[in-house]
């Protein structure tokens, strides 16, 4: 059987990847803050699928967390086949209405902690001859829509780079870019979504299940809804410019994913 591990595990799409690989019978590494969630969340997929899950607190806004789930990511005797660094957030406010300290601890969890999180599990997989990352990032990435979307286009940006670099070595790494989808994020941030168009709205399930089957297909980027395909498309041809003004206005009253 298969390990991986997962950031952010107990809610939102980290649950939803949790729940999948759980049911196709992999291992799990689950990784989180809160304790006392991640031993439900491990009891419940061991009894209801018989595999084996570990449980990892760590916080991802500090060096010790970052330090102890890289430990984990080199132990070559229990290796992990698949990474997917999913922990994040969002902080509500425009730019300078964010305190210097809350951005920064953004950048250390959007960035800091997938570069040395991915670089500890590829370099075992680069080894044995196979694995692969998921990195999470958000069709935020292609807009300019400050300190989050500018987070997320490096993982885009750095997964790519990445992928390019360790291409032909059994290693598959790739950035998923989801939308709006029904989790705890915007709560957490304390951000409205009542005005969000119902249309806009993706199922975490459905979601992850489209992402695998792109990793699977070796894609390095995976915008994983016809319809985010589809607006991505728009945005590729519509000037910065305006783009910048549009993505302003509607980030403020929708939050950043």
């Amino acid at each position: 059987m298969t390990t991986a591990l997962i950031t952010g595990s107990t809610a939102g799409i980290g649950a939803a990847f949790a729940r999948r690989l759980a049911a196709d019978g992999h291992n799990l590494v689950l990784v989180a803050r809160d304790t006392k969630r991640l031993q439900e969340q491990a009891t419940e997929l061991h009894d209801r699928h018989g595999i084996e899950a570990e449980v990892l607190t760590a916080d991802l806004a500090t060096d010790g967390g970052i330090d102890a789930v890289a430990a984990r990511l080199g132990d070559r005797r229990n290796p992990v086949d698949l990474l997917v660094n999913n922990a994040g957030f969002g902080n509500k406010g425009r730019y300078l209405d964010v305190s210097m300290a809350d951005e920064l601890r953004m950048l250390k969890v959007h960035c800091e902690a997938v570069l040395r999180l991915t670089s500890a599990a590829t370099e075992v997989m680069r080894e044995r001859g196979r694995g692969g990352v998921v990195n999470v990032a958000s069709v935020a990435a292609f807009v300019p829509r400050g300190t989050y979307g500018a987070s997320k286009a490096w993982v885009v940006q750095f997964t790519q780079g990445a992928a390019r670099d360790l291409a032909g070595s059994g290693v598959r790494l790739m950035a998923l870019c989801p939308g709006f989808v029904r989790t705890e994020f915007h709560e957490r941030a304390g951000m409205g979504t009542d005005n969000i168009p119902k249309w806009m709205w993706l199922d975490a399930d459905k979601l992850v299940a489209a992402a695998l089957a792109d990793l699977a297909r070796g894609k390095s980027l995976s915008i994983p809804d016809p319809r985010y395909k589809a607006l991505m498309g728009v945005v590729k041809v519509t000037p910065r410019a305006l783009l910048g003004g549009i993505t302003s206005k509607t980030g403020r009253k929708y939050g950043p994913q």
